[in-house]
């Protein structure tokens, strides 16, 4: 399991989001003399199993650090494919990592017209 994971619910239909794809980014910090972040890296990226979890994010070789991170659900075509509109195309969660030595798990409550998050266990 990677040290970040994330656990998709749609509580309109009262069951796991299968399916949803997750890409998990790092932001990149200035160099010396630049104020601000420069941006944000792709670390990761998966696809909610029928549970809706997403338990590999982060390759087995990657390097985990503490650092300001984005996980962006593709809700949009989530709910397309079961002939729902949507209102928001994405969701994105902006968390910070302060021990990487922890594992970071951050839900996502999801239905066509709002969304929620929290740090899990």
């Amino acid at each position: 399991m990677s040290a970040i994971t994330t656990h998709v619910l749609d509580t309109a239909r009262g069951r796991p989001a299968a399916g949803v794809a997750v890409v998990l980014e790092r932001q990149v910090r200035a160099t010396m003399g630049e104020q601000g972040a420069q941006g944000w890296e792709r670390v990761g990226r998966a696809a909610t199993d029928d549970d809706g979890r997403a338990r590999t994010l982060l390759p087995p070789d990657a390097r985990f650090e503490a650092g300001i991170y984005r996980l962006t659900f593709a809700t949009g075509p989530y709910f397309k494919a079961q002939g729902l509109a949507a209102f928001y195309p994405e969701a994105s969660v902006t968390f910070e990592v302060t021990d990487a030595a922890q594992h970071y798990h951050v839900p996502l409550l999801l239905s066509p017209f709002g969304y929620s998050t929290y740090r899990g266990s």
